[in-house]
């Protein structure tokens, strides 16, 4: 299938289930309320009234080409309550607006998001895990496949997966658009553990 999506309903008969998200960005003082878009399309239009392309290129002192690589560096996010839902950035699509890898609609608040300790982010998610499990049988989680990327470049995805495996019995897939609960996010690590 070219496009398509899976499902799984999974019921744990003798223990608890527990699903954790994580990020490697936190927000930036830098806030944007999207004014335009065309969510049907993944389209960013307009930032503050204001060309999206334009205004997101010149808070980051970027130039133009660099804007599809940026996302490594600087998604975008959408913070619900405190939890954050990235936002990938994937090319320029002319009239200085430009696409992404989820929908975003007008009237959503956007951060730049800037990436923060990798390694000590994803020894914090293994040290909540452990906080809340006495005994691990397995982990499912998928990696978004941008979140794999920048492994690969910063030389961590065997460091990653050794700490993973610190947990116990662990498979995973690399995915394109993961879901927390009911939000759609990108550059996201999402697994489910069981008891």
């Amino acid at each position: 299938y070219e496009d398509a999506c899976a499902y799984a309903l999974v019921k744990n008969t003798k223990g608890k289930i527990k699903v954790y998200k994580e990020n490697l960005y936190k927000p930036t003082e830098k806030r944007f309320l999207v004014t335009k878009s065309i969510p049907s399309k993944y389209v960013i239009c307009e930032l503050d009234g204001k060309p999206a392309e334009n205004v997101y290129l010149s808070e980051l002192g970027v130039p133009k080409q660099a804007l599809d690589k940026q996302t490594f560096t600087n998604p975008l996010g959408h913070c619900v309550g405190d939890e954050i839902f990235i936002v990938s950035i994937k090319e320029s699509v002319g009239n200085q607006t430009f696409s992404c890898f989820r929908k975003v609609h007008p009237k959503t608040t956007l951060s730049i998001l800037q990436i923060g300790d990798i390694p000590e982010i994803v020894d914090d998610t293994i040290s909540e895990i452990k906080r809340d499990f006495s005994h691990i049988s397995g982990i499912f989680s998928i990696n978004c496949l941008f979140r794999y990327l920048l492994f690969q470049q910063n030389r961590f995805v065997d460091t990653y997966f050794n700490k993973m495996e610190t947990l116990g019995t662990h498979s995973g897939m690399v995915g394109l658009g993961e879901h927390y609960n009911n939000h759609h996010t990108n550059q996201t690590m999402s697994c489910v553990v069981f008891e």
